[in-house]
């Protein structure tokens, strides 16, 4: 079968590389064979290998997908079954992986399976926000208007907060940030966004500050200066292994608080995502923005690390 190789930064092809086989000594597993994938910001870690402790092996990097299972030696899943299923450590990037079925969902027959995919990234998102307080009536600044600030805008919208404002460097993201629940955007290349959310929150600042840039640029200390006092960070986006010049004097003078979030709830996170995408309570199609066959898997990994062509989330469909 094919698997991803990142033979070196920024280059990847397909190769070939053995098959998965069920081992009985461990029970509980199946083979899940992909159909539709789609790429996220944390696979930039093994693409771009800029990030010290991400080095790509064969199969990475590639996790929020669904596909069908193809075999088990469990109780949960027989073949045929359709599910959302997340790989160990990123191993997705093939044609078929073993897993363990705890690490797999069904797939809700009511959504379209391009928005039922988007389950995956959205269950991050909540059991981020499962970890602070009541957002109902807060103001949120959200820095980062990719894929996963865009989730963001979306879940905090629903969770009740006042004020939603999105913040970002790039156009094309803020156009499409209202549509996901966006109450104001700011665009950082052409005006201070530290003045223009403090003028949006009436000079007191952001109760919350939800960093979702991640390893690329390191803008903590922006969150920090951004954020109230007394208020909350929250620092979802992947760090690199530190942060130069972290101002931890700000945080103590501000009585600030930081919360990271990593390594979601399978048997809660995921379903309720996909119950909420089923259940129409969200609309998640509005950051769809390409789809190829993964035998374009360069491409399509240039075009998202690149931020080309309005990219947002840039989907993949394996072979049948």
């Amino acid at each position: 079968m094919l698997a991803g190789d990142i033979y070196e930064p920024r280059k990847i092809r397909l190769v070939e590389t053995d098959e998965p086989v069920l081992d009985p000594a461990t029970p509980g597993e199946i083979i899940f064979q992909p159909e539709l994938a789609c790429l996220c910001g944390s696979d930039l870690l093994f693409f771009e290998a800029d990030n010290p402790g991400y080095e790509p092996v064969i199969g990475q990097s590639l996790h929020e997908m669904i596909g069908r299972v193809v075999d088990t030696n469990g109780d949960r899943f027989q073949p045929g079954d359709r599910v959302l299923c997340v790989p160990n450590r990123h191993l997705g990037l093939c044609e078929r992986f073993r897993v363990t079925e705890n690490q797999a969902i069904p797939l809700d027959q009511r959504v379209a399976e391009d928005q039922a995919l988007l389950a995956q990234p959205l269950g991050t998102v909540l059991f981020a926000l499962r970890k602070l307080p009541n957002l109902l009536d807060e103001k949120v600044a959200v820095i980062g208007q990719g894929p996963m600030g865009q989730l963001f805008n979306l879940a905090l919208s629903q969770l009740g907060a006042r004020q939603v404002i999105g913040v970002d460097l790039l156009e094309d993201r803020l156009k499409i940030s209202p549509a996901m629940g966006a109450t104001h955007t700011v665009n950082a290349s052409n005006q201070d966004p530290i003045q223009a959310v403090h003028e949006i929150t009436g000079g007191e600042g952001p109760d919350l500050v939800v960093e979702v840039v991640g390893h690329r640029e390191q803008v903590l200390n922006y969150c920090t200066q951004l954020c109230r006092p007394f208020g909350m960070i929250l620092f979802f986006g992947v760090p690199p292994k530190t942060i130069d010049n972290f101002d931890i004097y700000t945080v103590f003078w501000k009585n600030q608080t930081i919360v990271t979030s990593v390594g979601p709830d399978f048997s809660k996170d995921f379903p309720l995502a996909m119950q909420w995408i089923a259940e129409g309570r969200v609309d998640v199609s509005p950051i769809i923005t390409h789809r190829m066959p993964w035998t374009e898997i360069q491409q399509a990994f240039d075009i998202f690390s690149q931020r080309q062509d309005g990219a947002i989330k840039v989907f993949l469909d394996f072979p049948a």
